[in-house]
């Protein structure tokens, strides 16, 4: 079992259905980005030799778990389920204190693990194939699926329970064994999800976690001759070098990478409800998401309006650690981070009007932490530097048009193409939006930043590699169709 103290989980890798360290015998210290004294636990820093055996111990399994049939998968996604709902509140505090997040944030999440855990349980006696009638009248020709065989799964630091389980939750109810990397930033709270799959029961090799460096690790898994399909979610420079050696020795990937994501407020917009949702969209979670608002397009008609209303609730903001009752943001993930997010806060400070936040924050609360004042500026323009590259912080980047048409040629100006969102009562300019938006998810009356489980999920240009994931969508990348010929 993993070794855990009462303040203090520290992790060996999870190799063969056993806790095992890594050769290196080197650990990476995760600490609260809240306050950087509170040691949140110990990972292991692995080694190819490490990642080689969790890969075999994959190999090894992957026949007998292919075996079972759907149902009986299924039954230990729903105990592993069971499991972490009753670990909820340890997990999220976890989370919280390892990357972030507020408390209720970090709860919801891993309820939503949960979620997705038992409707990939349920996928176990969903049908896998079709009847094709054959040219032939004595003969039956239908279609099955076969799993991939070892699937790594590269996962970054956001969404530490769902992210993982959204990826290995498909991958072991079609069939294939898995190779988890967690990213470091977050991988203590990882440990504590693949804890509910041991405790599950799961044949020893289905499911493994190596932690250590994406150059080492995460690159290896690419690299490795008997890692049949990789699934990552991370930056588009990382996920492009993994889908180029994927390719070059003909392993199948998915990945899911960058967002620029706008929201466009029409003139006959419900202001209150767009601006409400522009501040979840873009700031909960210290606006570290994929699918945040980063880029807010809003018609001349309401522009002032909208602005005075938005700025007025970002400065009501309450930031601090994320286990504190009444925290509505949390600080960013790391130095790096934080020291990322106040480059482009500069950044903006040149190319716009600051409206507010802009700052790194000081004091007793924060001077432990790596905190940041939530920002908005205006007077952006579509080639300034906050328009076009992710942030991955909360900051927010006020766009003035004259028209739903100029609107949507704004949003569709940069490189990503993941989520995006408008506010209007006119279905027309709702039709004009889904239409023309160049984004894998659309949202009407909506922030930019919900994903549900059931449904697919991914993006369009630099996004995405053009799969998708969650939802029934899962099986088009964990499988490959097989027809068979019955004379």
């Amino acid at each position: 079992m993993a070794v855990q103290t009462e303040k203090t989980n520290s992790f060996l890798n999870y190799i063969n259905g056993e806790w095992v360290a890594s050769h290196s015998n080197e650990v990476i210290t995760n600490r609260n980005p809240a306050n950087t004294d509170d040691v949140v636990g110990q990972v292991q820093k692995s080694s190819k030799e490490d990642l080689n055996q969790a890969v075999v111990s994959a190999k090894a399994a992957k026949k007998d778990w292919k075996n079972l049939s759907g149902a009986e998968r299924g039954q230990y996604l729903y105990k592993a389920a069971d499991i972490l709902e009753s670990r909820v509140e340890e997990v999220a505090e976890c989370m919280t204190r390892e990357m972030g997040k507020t408390f209720p944030e970090a709860k919801g999440e891993t309820s939503r693990g949960v979620a997705i855990l038992r409707y990939y349980a349920g996928e176990g006696m969903r049908k896998v194939g079709d009847v094709i009638p054959s040219t032939d009248s004595s003969a039956l020709m239908y279609t099955t699926r076969t799993p991939l065989g070892v699937v790594g799964v590269i996962t970054p630091w956001n969404f530490p329970v769902a992210i993982p389980i959204w990826k290995t939750a498909p991958a072991l109810i079609y069939g294939n064994t898995v190779v988890l990397k967690p990213a470091s930033e977050a991988a203590v709270t990882c440990g504590k999800v693949v804890e509910c799959f041991q405790e599950a029961g799961f044949p020893a090799g289905v499911i493994n976690m190596i932690t250590g460096q994406g150059s080492v690790i995460g690159q290896g898994i690419a690299e490795h001759p008997d890692v049949n399909g990789i699934t990552f979610t991370g930056s588009n420079t990382v996920g492009k070098n993994i889908g180029q050696i994927a390719l070059a020795r003909g392993a199948k990937y998915q990945l899911e990478m960058g967002g620029k994501n706008p929201v466009i407020v029409a003139s006959d917009a419900d202001l209150d409800l767009a601006v409400e949702a522009t501040i979840s969209g873009g700031l909960r979670s210290t606006g570290q998401k994929c699918t945040a608002t980063s880029r807010v397009i809003v018609e001349s008609d309401v522009y002032e309006t909208f602005k005075e209303k938005l700025v007025a609730k970002v400065k009501e903001i309450a930031v601090g650690d994320g286990l504190q009752d009444g925290v509505w943001m949390g600080p960013s993930v790391s130095k790096s981070q934080l020291d990322t997010v106040l480059s482009y806060i500069e950044k903006g400070k040149e190319e716009g009007k600051l409206l507010c936040g802009g700052e790194k924050l000081s004091g007793e609360a924060y001077d432990k932490g790596y905190f940041v004042a939530p920002t908005v500026f205006e007077n952006i323009t579509t080639e300034a530097t906050i328009a076009q590259e992710e942030i991955f912080g909360p900051v927010l980047a006020l766009m003035k048009v004259n028209s739903l048409e100029e609107a949507i040629e704004l949003a569709n100006d940069v490189e990503y193409g993941l989520s995006a969102s408008i506010f209007t009562t006119n279905i027309q300019k709702m039709l004009s939006f889904i239409g023309d938006m160049d984004a894998g998810l659309v949202r009407i009356n909506a922030e930019s930043a919900g994903v549900e489980l059931q449904a697919p999920f991914g993006g369009m240009k630099q996004s995405s590699s053009h799969s998708r994931e969650q939802g029934e969508a899962a099986k088009e990348f964990f499988t490959s169709i097989k027809t068979v010929f019955v004379k």
